[in-house]
């Protein structure tokens, strides 16, 4: 049975439920935590503020990313400084672009020189990898998300995409590669084998590493059972 404790890959909680989110952070394997507005919503926060700094009154030592609400680069700026205030291990994520497809780089650029921890998210090309790269400080402590799983969900393989950007990354020690928008688990491994720092998992994705590298035959058994007892409580009948 393969364990996640021989990847490399380090595993970040992607989700926006405080008692999961608390649950998870004690749990050695997973390193780190992120949100974003979309899973706060679903998940019936009404407050950002209050919540953000209710999760970090509780985690103080694994890296938790919060992402800005502007779409103005002013505003992205004040707003990601107050985020980097509320806590030394707060990483701050700014989208590559605003809604009008205008690069955030410059604004990138201005918070890693104030050393401003950041996450910057949304990107789907290496062009967009680049651009990043070349507003970053190299001291400052940051992480590329690139949305791989978007990038599948269009048809397109995001592996060779993701192992160059890994060599991007590579003379830069202080900025990390994560894999996001994770689909299923072989995801996990994919990201793994590409030398990603880390990767995103969802809850529905976290729940299925106890079938990590399980025996097929008996995996397939247990489906064979559950068609069955399905069909059973179920009342169904010919």
């Amino acid at each position: 049975m393969m364990s996640v404790d021989r990847l490399t890959v380090k595993i970040f909680a992607d989700g926006a439920d405080r008692v999961s989110m608390l649950e998870l952070s004690t749990r050695p394997y997973i390193k780190g935590l992120t949100t974003n507005p979309t899973l706060m919503r679903k998940a019936g926060i009404a407050n950002y503020r209050d919540f953000a700094k209710d999760i970090l009154s509780e985690i103080t030592t694994k890296p938790v990313c919060f992402e800005v609400l502007a779409d103005d680069f002013a505003g992205m700026e004040r707003q990601a400084l107050e985020i980097a205030s509320w806590g030394e291990n707060v990483y701050v994520k700014v989208p590559i672009t605003n809604t009008r497809g205008e690069s955030c780089r410059a604004v990138v650029g201005r918070l890693a020189a104030r050393q401003v921890k950041l996450n910057v998210t949304a990107i789907m090309t290496l062009g967009q990898v680049q651009e990043v790269l070349s507003a970053l400080s190299s001291t400052t402590a940051a992480y590329v998300s690139i949305f791989a799983g978007r990038i599948a969900d269009t048809g397109v393989d995001p592996v060779p995409l993701m192992t160059k950007a890994v060599a991007m990354l590579r003379e830069r020690p202080n900025t990390q590669l994560i894999w996001a928008s994770a689909r299923e688990l072989l995801n996990l491994l994919q990201a793994d084998a590409a030398g990603c720092h880390a990767i995103t998992l969802p809850g529905d994705i976290l729940g299925k590493l106890s079938l990590l590298g399980c025996d097929l035959t008996d995996y397939s058994l247990d489906t064979v059972r559950m068609l069955y007892e399905d069909g059973r409580a179920a009342g169904f009948f010919l």
